[in-house]
């Protein structure tokens, strides 16, 4: 992901985490963001409990809709 759409996301980031959460309950999935945070690689989720590769998928759809982003860049994320 760009050093630019990483800006856009952290400058938000209590708003996304909130969002992003409301995202997940609206699909009832039973994970939920805790923080976000910078790392080496780009940006760093953790979650309440273990997340499955679907519910990456949807916090990646998530972001991918957020407004201010350019979606082709975010990548799918890795579990860790």
């Amino acid at each position: 992901m760009s050093s630019n759409n990483i800006k856009r996301i952290m400058a938000e980031t209590n708003t996304n985490i909130v969002n992003t959460n409301r995202f997940l309950k609206e699909v009832k999935l039973e994970v939920s963001v805790d923080f976000i945070c910078l790392n080496n690689k780009g940006l760093l989720l953790t979650t309440n409990k273990v997340a499955a590769s679907s519910d990456l998928k949807i916090i990646e759809k998530y972001l991918k809709e957020l407004n201010n982003i350019d979606s082709n860049e975010v990548m799918s994320f890795k579990l860790l």
